[in-house]
Parts: structure tokens; C-alpha cells; sequence
């Protein structure tokens, strides 16, 4: 399993989203796994394709969140909907369900 991880530089969400996700994949006995984290810039932003904006959780090169977003042609802030209400990362549970998969 691949994880990447995509944030814009100084994401306010790069942290809980990593840690999250990075406790979701203990959780699940996979500490084996490294998650890589990729700063998208605007030299780049549309050389990736999957970028939803900062930060995208992407699972051997797939958006388990997609259904949630809408392409960024840009470098913006993501929004994660829960049970919860929103936020900037996606929940543990949410990550929990989707590195399980």
C-alpha cells in the first residue's frame, strides 16, 4: 500500500491530517507503511492530477474522499464532511474505514 499525502506549503492541516492518518495505519497493525508527503506548488498543482486541495489523502494513487471534492486548479484548503460536521483532515474514523479497505 502507497500512501502520499498532498499539502501546500504551511497547510494548518498537514499535521492532524498526518498524525490521524498515521495512527489510523497503527491502528491496523501497519507500521510498515511510510506515509509520503508531496507540497504541491504552483509549478506543480497541475501536474497532479488528484489534488483536491491541501491536504488530499491519496491510497495507491486513489482519493478514498474524492466523492467529497472538487478538483483544485489551485492551491486551496480542503474540507472533510463527517458525522462530526466539517474539517480540514479527515476523521480518525474516517481513515480508519479506508486503510482497512
Amino acid at each position: 500500500m502507497r500512501i502520499e499525502l498532498l499539502v501546500v506549503p504551511d497547510c494548518p492541516n498537514e499535521a492532524p491530517a498526518y498524525e490521524r492518518l498515521r495512527l489510523a495505519l497503527d491502528d491496523a497493525g501497519r507500521f510498515d507503511i511510510e506515509i509520503m508527503v508531496h507540497t504541491v506548488t504552483e509549478g506543480t498543482v497541475r501536474s497532479a492530477p488528484a489534488f483536491a486541495g491541501s491536504p488530499t489523502v491519496l491510497i495507491d494513487g486513489v482519493d478514498p474522499f474524492a466523492d467529497q471534492a472538487t478538483p483544485a486548479a489551485n492551491l486551496s484548503c480542503r474540507v472533510y464532511r463527517s458525522a462530526d460536521g466539517v474539517s480540514g483532515a479527515p476523521s480518525l474514523d474516517e481513515l480508519r474505514r479506508v486503510v482497512c479497505r
